[in-house]
């Protein structure tokens, strides 16, 4: 079972590729997933000579991140060379190869703006339809605390939905804010009467935000709701400050609708200030659950289920219980997890179903047992 299949990692063999490298595996090894590295060379080089020597030291140094992945016990594929224009091959390469996201570093910028993106970071987010993990510089990628901002629309749906099994599995507090913009026209007469309209406004927001949050599985996740009023951009970036955010998670593409070239402009305001890590998501999830259906093993179904359900998946981790009980009829915790389970989904007359076979096989062993005292007692 994986959910984060294959991540496109994006090198630039800067100062602080070691660093994004370390994150790289941090992320294979959580997610079980393959790295695929990448790296763009320019295709203006002149000189033959200058260009035969910058592919050999760019492929010695793509060996080097294989070997180093490989070593470390993490699935990696044939890393890959080209010559162009980074953000738009990186970003063609990525749907290519079926990438999850696309991993790379906040980029160097020649400004004295602490927190300003590098101008091919940027534009990879703009061009990808898939998402973007972007790591600032020596981010060790400890994740305890993530922000999920949402404005309601489908966008955040998608961000908010992966953020929450991100959060599962760094077992991290997930922070949801959404912010009622406030009204600043002139129309109204008077300041109370503006301020009343605010006020209204916010009231009717918190009561959409509580049913939009109703579509979501927040079972057995430490969470918190958090309502503003104002400035979203603003809002955003003081909640990071704060709260210590380890990682923003943020859809990014606005009320507007999608574009290929458009990321909203709260989005683009945030990440350009931005002083954590953070993921983008524009037209695709990150997370896409992919189970193996020709496994045999009993105790990998289990395990399986077990993650599933952990992860918020309750009617895979169903199906996954279901297969390990074809393969142990008798196995009581398997029953006991999907009675639970369908108590979760609402369902009980599966539940109670369930919930006898496991009972009854109980007390068939409880019987057997006994039996077996008896026969030991009497000598036979």
């Amino acid at each position: 079972m994986k959910i984060l299949d294959k991540i496109l990692f994006a090198q630039d063999f800067a100062s602080t590729s070691k660093n994004l490298q370390n994150v790289a595996m941090s992320l294979a090894k959580t997610f079980k997933s393959t790295i695929v590295p990448i790296h763009v060379l320019p295709e203006d080089i002149v000189n033959p000579k200058a260009k035969e020597l910058l592919d050999t030291v760019a492929k010695e140094k793509l060996n080097e991140t294989i070997e180093a992945f490989k070593s470390n016990g993490i699935n990696a594929e044939n890393p890959i060379l080209k010559h162009g224009v980074a953000h738009d091959l990186i970003a063609m390469t990525a749907s290519a190869v079926n990438a999850n996201m696309i991993l790379v570093g906040s980029g160097e910028n020649k400004s004295k703006d602490k927190f300003k993106l590098g101008t091919t970071t940027e534009r990879i987010i703009q061009y990808s339809e898939k998402p973007v993990l972007v790591i600032k510089e020596d981010d060790k990628f400890n994740i305890r605390t993530i922000l999920c901002p949402v404005d309601l629309s489908d966008p955040s749906k998608r961000a908010l939905n992966n953020a929450i099994i991100i959060a599962r599995r760094f077992d991290a507090n997930l922070l949801i804010l959404s912010v009622s913009e406030e009204q600043t026209s002139s129309w109204f007469t008077s300041k109370e009467e503006l301020n009343k309209e605010n006020e209204e406004r916010f009231e009717k927001h918190k009561k959409e935000f509580a049913k939009f949050l109703e579509q979501f599985n927040l079972d057995n996740l430490n969470w918190d709701k958090l309502e503003t009023r104002g400035e979203a951009s603003k809002e955003i970036l003081g909640t990071i400050a704060s709260d210590s955010v380890d990682l923003l998670i943020m859809g990014t593409a606005g009320r507007t609708g999608l574009n290929r070239l458009v990321v909203g402009s709260v989005t683009e305001k945030v990440i350009r200030e931005v002083p954590c890590s953070f993921l983008t998501l524009k037209s695709q999830d990150v997370i896409n659950l992919h189970l193996e259906t020709d496994i045999k093993d009993f105790e990998t179904l289990y395990k399986a289920g077990e993650q599933l359900e952990k992860d918020g998946f309750y009617e895979e981790a169903i199906e996954q219980y279901k297969a390990s009980l074809g393969i142990n009829t008798m196995h009581v915790p398997a029953y006991s997890a999907i009675a639970k389970l369908y108590d979760k989904l609402d369902k009980p007359e599966k539940a109670k179903l369930y919930r006898k076979s496991a009972n009854e096989i109980k007390e068939r062993i409880w019987y057997n047992k006994i039996e077996e005292e008896v026969r030991k007692l009497r000598g036979s």
